[in-house]
């Protein structure tokens, strides 16, 4: 049995893939930029809000530009985070039976740390031990750093700890953090994909979660 799950956000446990798209077209937008579809915003997250600015804007920007964007682009998703966004169909019942068991969870996020913690507290209040984000002097997810950090913080055990996320990137985190990782198919990306990564479980829906935490 894990004592220890630990979530990625961002098409894990939210499905926040439209107020991010409406964001980064809104931006587009202003710019007169080619606009994007709602599954090229897919394939665009899960590196942070920098990156995601860098990749639906069109190439040759300045670093100024760039700034600029990025800044627009924040202003805007601060004030329209929740008017799509919801917690996958599942989830809240998902997290209320592990709570109930006893597990101890926690959230581990490419989103900035000063969005991340309101974010989950507001979707899911008192369930996670522990929400770590984006920090600035920080290597971003699929460096191991933050996990290493948040694991100690938590007291957890490798051998009892999952990973569970929906890209390459969460996968990637925690086998580079010595975790088992199940991939999670009801967000961003595909079974290829995370199989590829080298997913130790892939489920398609958030019940099938429980029995594999408490075998």
């Amino acid at each position: 049995m894990y004592t220890h799950v630990i979530f990625d956000l961002d098409g894990t446990l939210l499905n926040t893939i439209d107020d991010l798209a409406d964001a980064g077209n809104h931006v587009c937008q202003a710019h007169g930029w080619p606009a994007h579809t709602v599954d090229e915003f897919k394939y665009m997250v899960g590196n942070g809000i920098p990156k995601l600015v860098e990749r639906f804007a069109p190439e040759g920007l300045s670093a100024d530009e760039l700034a600029g964007a990025l800044a627009e682009f924040s202003a805007y998703y601060n004030d329209h985070k929740e008017d799509k966004t919801a917690p996958y169909p599942g989830i809240p019942e998902l997290l209320a039976a592990l709570k109930d068991a006893g597990v101890h969870m926690a959230v581990l996020s490419n989103k900035a740390h000063a969005l991340a913690g309101p974010v989950v507290e507001g979707y899911f209040p008192g369930i996670f031990d522990a929400v770590q984000g984006a920090l600035p002097d920080a290597p971003l997810k699929p460096d191991p750093t933050l996990l290493h950090a948040l694991m100690a913080k938590l007291g957890a055990k490798t051998e009892t700890t999952l990973f569970v996320g929906d890209s390459d990137v969460d996968v990637l985190t925690g086998k580079n953090g010595g975790l088992t990782v199940c991939g999670v198919l009801w967000g961003f990306r595909d079974r290829d994909e995370l199989e590829n990564a080298g997913a130790d479980h892939v489920i398609e829906r958030p019940a099938q979660l429980l029995p594999l935490i408490q075998k």
